[in-house]
């Protein structure tokens, strides 16, 4: 039997491209709102879950290249350097047959209609097609065994952000947070490189040397 997802809200964050959205969730403190479409901007939908303070999201990688209607049974995580084939249902690679994401994100607050979440390793205007309250006593499992993804990414970058990069304080922890996670892909290493990343639709430019990451520029994006 087929099934027919429609989008039950968008998420609206401030990534515009995927270079640079943390590879999992929760491991920056991005805040981002998941704002309902008409036909389910319901009030009576949200009762109860103000008492929740995670939620699970079921999203689409919206994002996605365009494919011949063909699947990889196989993908290389970035995890593992780039260089090692792993099947895909050992992953969380967003390319799948069905190419839904899974996250779980802190619910923030409930303003009006709107849910302001924190963690989300979304772009803006990703579709949701569902969301349910995160349960500690079915959802924590900590002696799990993870694989290859046993511990999270370690913060292993020193993040250089110039004084005269004008951003404010709150923005200027985010970055650093999350550019201290490397987004660059796992294979690739060339000193002096310039990378970007789109942050609330602005360019964030750098470069990184001896290990060192330093943000060289802010641009508006035109």
């Amino acid at each position: 039997m087929d099934l027919i997802l429609k989008p039950v809200a968008h998420y609206h964050g401030p990534f515009g491209s995927k270079f640079g959205i943390p590879r999992q969730s929760l491991l920056a403190a991005v805040e981002g709102r998941i704002v309902f479409t008409p036909e389910f901007r319901v009030r009576e939908a949200l009762r109860g879950l103000d008492g929740f303070s995670h939620l699970w999201l079921i999203w689409g990688f919206s994002a996605n290249r365009e494919t011949k209607g063909e699947w990889q049974p196989t993908v290389r995580p970035p995890r593992l350097g780039g260089n090692t084939s792993i099947g895909v249902w050992a992953t969380r690679s967003p390319y799948r047959p069905n190419p839904l994401g899974l996250s779980c994100v802190e619910l923030v607050r409930i303003d009006d209609m709107e849910l302001i979440v924190k963690g989300a390793d979304l772009l803006d205007g990703t579709p949701i097609y569902d969301i349910k309250p995160y349960i500690k006593y079915a959802d924590s499992h900590p002696d799990a065994d993870s694989a290859f993804a046993e511990k999270a990414p370690e913060h292993k970058m020193e993040v250089v952000i110039p004084e005269s990069i004008p951003l404010s304080p709150e923005d200027r922890e985010i970055l650093t947070g999350i550019l201290s996670l490397d987004p660059r892909p796992a294979y690739q290493d060339k000193p002096g490189r310039e990378y970007g990343i789109t942050y609330k639709g602005e360019d964030i430019r750098f470069r990184v040397e001896n290990g060192c990451l330093t943000v060289i520029s802010k641009d508006k994006l035109l």
